[in-house]
């Protein structure tokens, strides 16, 4: 039985999630839902440039979160950790922890940007408070000031009211790039997903959503359903590109190799 795992020997970039952000660099993230160190750790082997921990979604605790932002450490693979909620306990934590970043869902007004990043950012710029633990083990020069510097806050633009409020969430200072969850904006809409990213209204506003963030100077994030979505949202604007989920890819992988192995035997 074979226990190899692929894993890409190419060194790390060593780009923080505010350099990919910043300078809106074409990334690929990898996608955690599965709540394990090991599993985050062969993710980030990958050759992607940066990871996702998905509390929202995911299986993952607290106690696993920290230890998977360690695990992605090992490859210099910088972490955004989506949180469950837009509420201030949950983005400190994520921080605390050692995340470059968080993700924001279900940001849908101004304020709740506002709220978003005032979490993420020391006063005078918000009200994070300070116990940065595993921040200040990485970087023994961290500071309130290069803790406001560093930290990243994305949120997730997924609604009809979102979208409705673009500009405005755009104009909130500290608002560093926005992710655009297709399903859940089709949901809004249609009252379904199917389709979701493909009919008119749909790429309609994912486009504009991609250009109104080109127009503030802001990276524009996107979910990918697979490595051609992530092309043609590439070919859009959009540079945050998160790929399926490690749980998605595991059942395709074993699916593949089940039907490839119930073709038929071959006899020698």
């Amino acid at each position: 039985m074979s226990y190899q795992i692929q894993g890409n020997a190419a060194p790390a970039t060593g780009a923080s999630l505010r350099e990919l952000v910043q300078e809106r660099r074409v990334a690929h993230g990898g996608w955690c839902m599965i709540g394990n160190a090991f599993a985050t750790e062969i993710v980030s082997a990958s050759g992607c440039e940066w990871v996702c921990l998905d509390l929202q979604h995911g299986l993952i605790g607290d106690e696993a979160m920290r230890l998977m932002v360690q695990a992605a450490a090992i490859r210099s693979v910088p972490v955004a950790v989506r949180v469950p909620w837009n509420e201030p306990a949950g983005i400190m934590r994520a921080l605390d922890a050692g995340a470059g970043g968080v993700i924001v869902p279900m940001v849908n007004t101004a304020e709740d940007a506002r709220d978003a990043v005032a979490a993420t950012r020391y006063p005078p710029q918000g009200y994070r408070s300070w116990g940065p633990l595993r921040s200040l083990l990485a970087d023994a020069a961290f500071d309130p000031a290069r803790g406001n510097e560093q930290s990243v806050c994305i949120v997730m633009v997924e609604t009809v009211e979102a979208f409705g409020n673009l500009e405005a969430i755009l104009s909130v200072p500290g608002v560093d790039s926005v992710l655009v969850g297709p399903n859940d904006l089709a949901i809004s809409h249609a009252g379904e997903n199917t389709g979701a990213g493909r009919s008119e209204q749909d790429v309609a506003m994912i486009r504009e959503i991609a250009a109104a963030c080109e127009r503030h100077g802001k990276a524009a994030g996107i979910s990918c359903g697979d490595g051609a979505e992530a092309r043609r949202y590439e070919g859009m604007g959009y540079t945050l590109l998160g790929l399926p989920a490690d749980a998605a890819l595991i059942g395709a992988g074993m699916a593949a190799t089940l039907a490839d192995a119930r073709q038929g035997a071959t006899h020698e």
